[in-house]
């Protein structure tokens, strides 16, 4: 069973920056495509970035050019760089394969607060 261990999420102020990391349990981790997701209070699930397997990548339009999604196939990890965070980023940040019939079980999750 793969196991989706996300970190990194806290309370931050607009305008300043967080760094997530996703460690996926899976043997091959290489050839999957991922992705970041978030769900904010009261809304629906939502993809806002992925990575393929070939290191190609791409962004919801309200992150671009703020966020940047990176993967570590060595150390089994996928990463969300985040800067200029708004107060509507605020969410639980999930990583998971990019398509819902691909889906892993989902991992815990990590917050994100932007606040003053």
């Amino acid at each position: 069973q793969v196991q989706l261990v996300e970190s990194g999420g806290g309370l931050v102020q607009p305008g300043g920056s967080l760094r997530l990391s996703c460690i996926v349990s899976k043997s091959g981790f290489s050839i999957y495509a991922m992705g970041w997701f978030r769900q904010a209070p009261g809304k629906q699930r939502e993809l806002v970035a992925t990575v393929s397997s070939g290191g190609s990548t791409n962004y919801v339009d309200s992150v671009k050019g703020r966020f940047t999604i990176s993967r570590d196939n060595a150390k089994n990890t996928v990463y969300l760089q985040m800067n200029r965070l708004k107060p509507e980023d605020t969410a639980v940040y999930y990583c998971n394969r990019p398509r819902d019939r691909d889906f892993w079980s989902w991992g815990q999750g990590t917050q994100v607060t932007v606040s003053s």
